[in-house]
């Protein structure tokens, strides 16, 4: 069973690494393109028909909305490598990182919400001020703090590798007060302070697709819509970012269960974090210089 698994693993690591090498993610990327313009266009037409008063163009503009948050996020992303390199380098169950991929999409949502009506309703801005914010602040402040992100899970994946390697002090047997937290006290800080970090990195930068969904809205006095829409494109975004992280858990599970000795698990686990730390470290710092 463990060498199936091993198996399993090498041929969908291989797999990607082959679908890199030939070009594939370029071609992903503009496939999810094309389907973005493509929806934005509906959209727009949608957009006429509800302010026409159309029956069922509420329901038709937010199903859009949400082709239009899958197909986004279907594309080259922060988020999905945030996540997923998240789920690869920590020992993280799998519903409560399917729910920090959701609530990251529906904070990203939020961020749209909320740039956009205090920029229309505050400063007066236009369409250009609101996304030159997004473009010259937001996005490479999100992509510094996922960069961030990506060396502290080296930096905790090194350090767990050095416990390894040189072991612990112990203490007697007739030792029985506390000398620190208890495994259960610190899984649970780092969970909320891990869940608010990772949050947080994506949700810092808006989708540009809900920025001008909302503007536009606000411009056609149909605010609601917008509002809706937006959000409507966070669930379009979590489908991908929610399987991202089951993939990458499932990953993680099969990788160490392939590992039939022990010793070679407890050695393995930090080099993994470190790698998965690495690549989202190198993501975060390719878009952080694109956007500079």
């Amino acid at each position: 069973m463990r060498t199936a698994l091993a198996i399993v693993l090498l041929v969908v690591v291989g797999g990607v690494a082959l679908l890199w090498a030939v070009g594939g993610f370029d071609q992903l990327a503009a496939w999810a393109i094309e389907r973005q313009r493509e929806t934005q266009n509906q959209m727009a037409r949608g957009l006429r028909a509800l302010r026409g008063g159309q029956p069922g163009a509420l329901a038709a503009l937010l199903g859009l909305a949400f082709a239009y948050g899958f197909f986004h996020a279907a594309g080259p992303g922060h988020g999905k490598v945030l996540i997923g390199g998240y789920g690869v380098a920590s020992q993280v169950r799998l519903w409560p990182l399917v729910l920090i991929a959701l609530a990251s999409s529906l904070a990203q949502a939020t961020t749209a919400v909320a740039l956009v009506y205090a920029g229309v309703l505050a400063f007066d801005w236009s369409r250009e001020n609101i996304t030159g914010v997004t473009e010259a602040w937001l996005a490479p402040i999100s992509y510094a703090a996922i960069g961030t992100i990506g060396l502290w899970l080296v930096w905790r994946g090194a350090r767990r590798a050095f416990r390894k390697t040189h072991g612990g002090h112990t203490h007697g047997p007739t030792c029985n007060h506390a000398h620190g937290p208890s495994a259960e006290d610190v899984a649970a800080v780092h969970g909320w302070r891990d869940a608010a970090l990772l949050i947080g990195g994506i949700a810092i930068r808006p989708c540009t697709g809900a920025l001008f969904l909302l503007i536009l809205t606000w411009s056609m006095s149909i605010p609601l819509a917008g509002i809706l829409g937006a959000y409507a494109m966070g669930l379009g975004t979590a489908t991908i970012t929610i399987a991202v992280a089951m993939g990458a858990v499932w990953f993680r599970s099969g990788l160490i269960g392939s590992l039939a000795d022990s010793t070679l698990t407890r050695r393995a686990i930090p080099i993994v974090e470190v790698l998965a730390g690495l690549v989202v470290t190198l993501v975060a710092l390719q878009l952080f210089l694109r956007a500079v």
